[in-house]
C-alpha cells in the first residue's frame, strides 16, 4: 500500500494537523449522485487506509464546492440553500445528534440525543440560521419551528452526524443542515447530505474518536486528483474501488 508522507511543518490549508481521523468521499463528476467512502487513520505523518470503501449517496444533483476547511476559495460551482447538492471541499466532523439515548456498542464520540424541542435551522431568513437551537416551550413553538424540528421518528434520520459546511459563521443561502445519515433507498439520492446503508454509518460512527479531530474530505474524483497533495489528502492511488 502505498503512504503519504505529509509536510511536518504545519498545514496552510486543507486537513489540519490536528485532524488525524479523516474520512473521504468521492463521485465520478460533479453531476454525479453516488459515490464511495472511506476511512483514514494518520500515524507518524501517513494517512493508512482503516477498511475498505463503500457505497454512498449525495445530491440528487451531485456536488458543489462548499465552505469549509478548503473548498471555499475554489472557483466553479458553489452550494447554495435548497440546490439539491452535497458541499464539496475539508470539513470539520461535529456532534452526533441521535433519538437513542446511547451510541452504538463500542463508539466514543460526543453526541445529543435528540428531544421534542430541538431543531437545525434552515431558513436563511432567522438568526439561527445552519445552527442547532432548543427551544424553551415545545407545547408553543414559534411558526418556525414545525418544518425546521428534528424529531420526526423517521428511520433516515435516527443518526445524524454533523458535517461542518457554511459553520463558521454560517452565511446566509450557502446551505445548511448537512450530515452523514441513514439512506432512504440503494438509488435515492438526498438534498445535500451523504447518505448510506446503516450498517455503514453504524460502522462510521463506532469508528469515530473525538481526539483524533475528524474531518471529511469530498469532491468529485477529478478535483480529488488535482488537490490531494496541497490539501494534505491520501494519493488517489489509495482510495479502494467499490467491491
Amino acid at each position: 500500500m502505498a503512504l503519504l508522507l505529509l509536510a511536518s511543518s504545519g498545514y496552510a490549508a486543507g486537513v489540519p494537523e490536528d485532524c488525524t481521523q479523516l474520512i473521504v468521499g468521492v463521485a465520478p463528476d460533479w453531476n454525479s449522485m453516488n459515490g464511495r467512502l472511506q476511512m483514514f487513520d494518520r500515524r507518524g505523518g501517513h494517512w493508512i487506509a482503516a477498511g475498505p470503501a463503500w457505497h454512498v449517496l449525495f445530491g440528487k444533483k451531485g456536488l458543489a464546492w462548499g465552505s469549509g476547511l478548503a473548498g471555499q476559495d475554489e472557483s466553479g460551482l458553489r452550494k447554495k440553500e435548497r440546490d439539491g447538492r452535497a458541499p464539496a471541499g475539508i470539513f470539520r466532523i461535529g456532534r452526533i445528534y441521535t433519538y437513542d439515548a446511547q451510541l452504538p456498542d463500542g463508539a466514543d464520540f460526543p453526541f445529543h440525543q435528540v428531544t421534542g424541542a430541538d431543531a437545525w435551522v434552515d431558513d436563511s431568513r432567522l438568526p439561527q440560521y445552519n445552527r442547532f437551537v432548543t427551544i424553551d416551550d415545545p407545547a408553543h413553538p414559534p411558526a418556525w419551528f414545525e418544518k425546521q424540528k428534528m424529531r420526526h421518528n423517521d428511520f433516515a434520520y435516527r443518526w445524524l452526524v454533523e458535517i461542518r459546511h457554511n459553520s463558521d459563521p454560517p452565511v446566509a443561502g450557502e446551505g445548511s443542515a448537512i450530515f452523514f445519515h441513514i439512506r432512504r433507498g440503494v438509488d435515492r439520492p438526498t438534498a445535500g447530505c451523504t447518505t448510506m446503508a446503516e450498517r455503514d454509518l453504524v460502522h462510521l460512527i463506532t469508528r469515530l474518536r473525538e481526539l483524533q479531530k475528524p474531518c471529511y474530505a469530498l469532491m468529485p474524483s477529478a478535483e480529488y486528483a488535482r488537490n490531494w497533495e496541497a490539501w494534505n489528502l491520501p494519493p488517489p492511488a489509495q482510495i479502494a474501488a467499490l467491491p
